[in-house]
């Protein structure tokens, strides 16, 4: 069996949304000291919609697969919806990662909460009541 899916792979050797966004409505920056990983998010949101994210990360294949697929799942996405967004279903999206890797999905979903609260302190809006 592979170590790593065809979806890791994928989002690995064909990254989605690198870059930045320079007039970012947040943007959030989050590292793992352990592994050496950063990641950068930036957002741009219309109307609590995601209208764009982009990302910069410093890491492993596992660490770029990771922000690759998270921004994939939260484009074009209710703000509420992108705060709903668990390490688990980065890593379910990428068909799964092994278990010394799942920091990496972890810090995909701390990145786009920090970039949300950036976002929230920014422009004083209030977070989504929990459904």
């Amino acid at each position: 069996m592979a170590l790593y899916s065809e979806k890791v792979m994928d989002h690995f050797r064909n990254p989605r949304n690198v870059g930045i966004i320079e007039d970012a409505d947040g943007i959030g920056e989050v590292g793992n000291a352990k592994c050496g990983d950063i990641m950068k998010m930036y957002l741009k949101i219309r109307d609590g919609i995601i209208q764009d994210v982009k990302f910069e990360t410093f890491g492993c294949g596992s660490a770029i697969a990771s922000s690759s697929m998270a921004t994939e799942l939260i484009k074009g996405k209710p703000v509420s919806e992108a705060m709903t967004l668990t390490n688990k279903a980065v890593a379910e999206a990428l068909d799964g990662l092994p278990d010394y890797k799942m920091h990496c999905s972890v810090l995909a979903e701390e990145a786009i909460q920090s970039a949300l609260e950036d976002w929230r302190r920014k422009t004083g809006e209030a977070a989504p009541e929990a459904e």
